[in-house]
């Protein structure tokens, strides 16, 4: 009785809970309907409601999420497919990766609290927000985690640390609900608006493209990895959208460069034979 008051004395707070938008749950190769109801259950606890699936194992939907959600079934009635998770980003300005510390990209860390006091910064300034999780069995992959801005760890104890997917959500959710209530200060500075997750790809795939053609992924099984390691890098910049496009610029423009210094070099060789 005494926690219903209390979260129900959290929709009074001088934000408003109902005029922000709350961070939308992104699920990755989520296994079990009975985990995906279960994180439709807290994501109702907590006032979240946008809940994107990308790839469930079983498929969608599935009988057995509404049952495990308790009738909780606003979040599942309205749950999006993907294929793929830069599909389930494209329109969103800020996104955290809940995960362990990934040991092969440099992103900054953050508790649960720090990132809620993120997120909510950014919805107040009207700018799309999800936080990412991974499948029961595998958690996130490192290719994933480099479409992030940040990494969302918990202080689990390192003798279990093992974690319910719907626990990892309700955590994240609960710091989220407690942050909008009390108005915590956001951890990042202030600056341009950001980029959306669409056009940081684009700039990625460009960037990578022209990589490519000039011959710097060697040798080629290393490409993953560092193309995981300059995405992390791009990402933490946090472009604005004018940033994309004269990044972009720059790239085009050292391209048609190579490619006179190329035709240059093809003309003199042809004039010496």
């Amino acid at each position: 009785m005494l926690l219903a008051l209390a979260l129900a004395g959290l929709g009074t707070s001088k934000r408003g809970m109902e005029t922000a938008a709350p961070p939308c749950i992104i699920l990755n190769v989520p296994q079990l309907a009975q985990n995906i109801g279960a994180v439709a259950r807290v994501m109702a606890n907590f006032g979240l409601a946008d809940l994107r699936l990308v790839n469930p194992r079983d498929g969608w939907p599935q009988e057995h999420a509404w049952a495990a959600a308790s009738g909780a079934e606003w979040p599942l009635n309205a749950a999006r497919v993907y294929d793929r998770v830069e599909d389930a980003i494209a329109d969103l300005h800020l996104v955290y990766a809940t995960t362990a510390r990934p040991r092969e990209l440099q992103l900054p860390i953050l508790t649960p609290r720090e990132a809620a006091a993120n997120l909510s910064h950014e919805v107040g300034e009207g700018r799309s927000v999800g936080l990412l999780f991974g499948g029961e069995r595998a958690g996130l992959e490192t290719a994933d985690i480099a479409l992030c801005q940040a990494v969302v760890t918990l202080p689990i104890d390192p003798r279990f640390r093992s974690l319910n997917l719907a626990q990892a959500v309700a955590i994240n959710a609960y710091e989220w609900r407690m942050t909008v209530a009390t108005g915590a200060p956001p951890i990042f500075r202030e600056g341009p608006p950001p980029a959306t997750a669409d056009a940081m790809l684009g700039l990625y795939e460009h960037f990578e493209s022209e990589l490519d053609a000039a011959g710097f992924f060697h040798p080629p099984e290393k490409r993953p990895s560092m193309v995981q390691n300059l995405r992390s890098a791009l990402g933490r910049a946090r472009f604005s959208d004018q940033e994309v496009r004269t990044f972009r610029g720059v790239v085009t423009a050292l391209s048609k460069g190579r490619g006179r210094v190329l035709d240059r070099l093809a003309q003199q060789k042809a004039e010496k034979e």
